[in-house]
């Protein structure tokens, strides 16, 4: 079986977009190559080994590589994608000098192609993101491990914003928090809530791609019983009160349903947003502020910034 790979080479700010368009046109391998990986300062206390090829990175941006079956309909996926990703220019969502590209894999280079750019990786003090194909034992005892497959996966933890807001899951949940995730994509970050010691969480997404996959990852990593995964649109089909809601979707999208948080929220509760781009951390905070919520922290990786946020008085 022939397969396309589909190459977008964009900016950091709009991988995100990117990839969740990628995943409307039902395209579900996708991985990150990201430039700079080559420059990122990394931890090895965990045991991680890093032996990146230069040759294999772009010297800017990042290309998003995705995976489909090679067949007379790839040609006008691409015209849509491309005039989706042009769309994205009205959303304030800087695209760069982009280009899309497709390359004709077999089946076996394809499998082994996208499976090298996913090695276990160390997320924050404890968590650690492992692919399903790879052993893996603990390096201390408190560590936390999340196993994905990003074949069926929306991110795999690699992305900072994932791995910004698994930090502040990680600083911020109680055992015995209710806690909501929207935009779950995966559920990686359900799951690490779950895995916090969460009595329950409420994973939501729009695509049932998404719903299905954030599913089937409960599943892998036993947390099914405390997880409740469905499709909904942002906070509308919440009916319970959270401790926390957690969010990693775009800085537009967050502002459009803070007031809803706010008010879904328990007195105290904690509103926890990443998929930011640096530029618009002044209009979020001030967005939040005037919504009634205090800022607690701020945590920034490369261009991305994530928000820990607390309920205040009504």
């Amino acid at each position: 079986m022939k397969w396309a790979e589909i190459v977008v080479h964009t900016t950091h700010e709009a991988v995100d977009a990117v990839t969740n368009a990628l995943y409307d046109f039902e395209i579900k391998g996708v991985s990150l190559v990201d430039s700079m990986e080559l420059t990122r300062s990394r931890q090895h206390r965990f045991g991680e080994i890093y032996d990146l090829q230069a040759s294999e990175y772009p010297t800017w941006g990042v290309l998003v590589k995705a995976y489909t079956p090679l067949n007379e309909l790839v040609n006008d996926l691409l015209c849509q994608l491309d005039q989706r990703i042009m769309s994205f220019k009205d959303l304030g969502i800087d695209i760069g000098d982009y280009s899309v590209t497709m390359n004709e894999m077999d089946e076996e280079d394809w499998s082994e192609t996208w499976k090298k750019y996913y090695h276990p990786v160390s997320i924050s003090d404890r968590f650690t993101i492992v692919p399903t194909w790879e052993e893996y034992e603990k390096k201390h005892e408190d560590e936390i491990i999340i196993e994905l497959d990003p074949g069926m996966a929306f991110g795999t933890g690699t992305h900072p914003t994932t791995r910004l807001s698994l930090q502040l899951l990680e600083k911020y949940t109680k055992e015995g928090d209710l806690v909501v995730d929207v935009g779950t994509g995966s559920g990686v970050l359900a799951i690490g809530a779950a895995q916090l010691g969460a009595s329950k969480v409420l994973a939501l997404d729009l695509d049932d791609v998404a719903v299905a996959a954030a599913t089937e990852n409960a599943k892998l990593n036993d947390t099914a019983a405390k997880i409740e995964v469905f499709e909904g649109d942002l906070l509308h089909s919440v009916k319970e009160t959270p401790d926390i809601i957690v969010s990693n979707i775009l800085a537009e999208i967050i502002m459009s349903f803070s007031q809803d948080a706010f008010d879904a929220l328990r007195p105290n509760g904690l509103f926890l947003t990443s998929g930011i781009i640096g530029k618009y951390e002044e209009d979020v905070v001030k967005d939040f502020e005037a919504k009634g919520f205090r800022i607690l922290e701020i945590k920034r990786e490369e261009d991305w910034i994530a928000i820990a946020a607390e309920k205040g008085e009504a």
